[in-house]
């Protein structure tokens, strides 16, 4: 004990008056930035046990903390009396129960309102702007809430009773007061410990959702930004123009990626089932008359969750109007005989090429 003495009057004067409360919501915005930037613990179920109550709950607890510093009172009776069957329900601050349930509102309407305002800076709505202004926010109003309860009288100041909680928690459970009370207490003991299990399976080993891979063309505006627009169409033979490839993995693993890229000449025919098929009509069929030699080849590895961009240029040497330029994807390496009926996915853009003045 007294070497926990001169441990605790090492710390500053404030830390040391600091509620027990205010300090718990301190350390867990210190916890949960450490789990949040950390390289290896961010990859594990601790960063959503923690960014769960640090987004639902702490920053409305801070701010209700700051609004309501002082503790519900009661008024005595008029005749000097403080029982409370005769006590006046005239209370300055709030009760837990109220605490707690406009501590989860507020936190709900608080971190929307962060990201709206976000939004409109040029950091935009992501992880670290997002992390840094709640937790700005949160600490600020923890710093209010601490100032504005050492202001008041200590018998006024709000207090989480921690030693009462204890205490009842440790008579209910190991001194119950007849053979149904111990029942019921074993069942509520399994029935939480039942509950903390299944959520934290639930967390650390989540379902796997749809595995795919996202396979798409971009361009590049006048501003430099990627955009899915204006793509070129009137190319000259032997002139290059420039396009952007994109891949993102979801496959739940890392995947390694072929891309190849051919141009192709082909002649729309009825189709007699009446059937669509890689169509540009209902009723007809695409088939591939002529085809150039492949004009370019990509591979590339893409970690799950991430994106790769290449930007590229085109150099049609087939002369001919609606011509094929066509993208086809393959998970590994690519087929000596590229296809739209063995790629993993295809994309096209129906371009015209003349020849060059």
């Amino acid at each position: 004990m007294a070497d926990r003495s001169r441990w605790w009057q090492l710390l500053p004067a404030p830390v040391r008056r600091l509620p027990a409360d205010l300090a718990a919501v301190i350390a867990l915005v210190g916890i949960t930035a450490a789990v949040v930037f950390l390289p290896v613990v961010s990859e594990t179920p601790l960063r959503v046990v923690f960014g769960l109550p640090f987004v639902l709950f702490v920053p409305g607890y801070a701010f209700i903390a700051a609004l309501f510093p002082e503790a519900g009172t009661f008024e005595p009776s008029a005749d000097g009396e403080e029982a409370r069957e005769d006590a006046v329900d005239d209370r300055e601050g709030i009760d837990g129960i109220e605490r707690v349930a406009l501590s989860f509102g507020l936190s709900i309407a608080v971190v929307p309102l962060i990201g709206l305002v976000l939004n409109f800076t040029p950091w935009g709505i992501q992880l670290v702007p997002i992390m840094v202004s709640v937790s700005l926010f949160t600490l600020a109003s923890t710093a209010v809430a601490a100032r504005r309860r050492w202001e008041l009288d200590p018998e006024d100041r709000f207090e989480v009773p921690w030693r009462v909680w204890v205490a009842d928690a440790r008579a209910e459970l190991f001194e119950p007061e007849s053979g149904t009370d111990a029942v019921l207490n074993v069942l509520l003991v399994v029935s939480i410990l039942l509950a903390v299990g299944s959520v934290g399976y639930a967390v650390a080993v989540p379902q796997q959702g749809e595995a795919f891979t996202e396979f798409y063309l971009l361009t590049e505006n006048e501003d430099g930004e990627l955009v899915a627009d204006d793509y070129p169409t009137n190319f000259t033979q032997g002139e290059s123009q420039s396009l952007v490839v994109g891949i993102g993995n979801h496959e739940h693993q890392p995947t390694n990626y072929s891309v190849v890229v051919a141009l192709q000449e082909v002649r729309i025919e009825k189709d007699s089932a009446n059937q669509v098929n890689d169509s540009t009509a209902s009723g007809n069929i695409s088939i591939v008359v002529e085809r150039e030699q492949v004009l370019r080849r990509f591979q590339t590895q893409v970690a799950h969750n991430e994106t790769w961009h290449l930007q590229h240029n085109v150099t049609p040497t087939m002369i001919g109007e609606r011509l094929r330029l066509t993208y086809l994807l393959y998970k590994g390496e690519a087929p000596a005989d590229p296809t739209t009926e063995n790629a993993y996915r295809e994309l096209h853009l129906w371009i015209n090429v003349t020849a060059p003045e």
